[in-house]
C-alpha cells in the first residue's frame, strides 16, 4: 500500500442537460454511481486522464473544458487506518460521440439529470459537482 495520495482524474461529461454516470465496480465506493474517472498517469495531464478514463470506462469520446472543481476522497477501514486517498480534480467535458457502454471498472453506465443524480446512491460530492458544471455551462 502507498502512503501517498494518488492523483486523479474525474469526467464530468454533459450533454442537453444529463451527465455521464458510471456505477464502480470496484472498492473504493463499488456499487455506487459517480462519474467516470481514475488516476492520472506519469506524463498525462489531469485534461488528458479525464479524456482518457471517460473512454476506458463509458465507449465515449469529449472535449474537455475546463477543470470544474479539486477535492479530496479518504476511505478509512474499521479501525480508522486510511486505506484510499485520492486528490481529485472534476474536468468538464462536452461534445460527446458514440454510445455509453459499461467498461473497465464500471458495472453499469446512464444519462442522468441533477433531479435524478438527487436519487441515486453517488459517491461524495457528486450532485454538488454538477450542479457547479451546470452554473458554469
Amino acid at each position: 500500500m502507498t502512503t501517498r495520495p494518488k492523483l486523479g482524474a474525474l469526467a464530468v461529461c454533459h450533454d442537453a442537460g444529463r451527465f455521464l454516470l458510471v456505477q464502480r465496480s470496484k472498492a473504493p465506493d463499488a456499487g455506487f454511481w459517480g462519474f467516470p474517472g481514475g488516476h492520472v498517469e506519469w506524463g498525462e495531464t489531469v485534461m488528458m486522464a479525464a479524456t482518457r478514463e471517460l473512454h476506458e470506462e463509458t465507449g465515449i469520446t469529449a472535449t474537455p473544458q475546463r477543470i470544474l472543481d479539486w477535492g479530496e476522497a479518504l476511505t478509512r477501514d474499521t479501525a480508522g487506518q486510511v486505506t484510499h486517498h485520492f486528490v481529485l480534480a472534476a474536468v468538464l467535458l462536452d461534445d460527446p460521440h458514440g454510445t455509453a457502454i459499461a467498461a473497465d471498472d464500471a458495472c453499469a453506465v446512464k444519462w442522468a439529470t441533477l433531479a435524478e443524480i438527487d436519487t441515486l446512491q453517488t459517491s461524495a460530492r457528486v450532485a454538488q459537482v454538477a450542479r457547479r458544471a451546470l452554473s458554469r455551462l
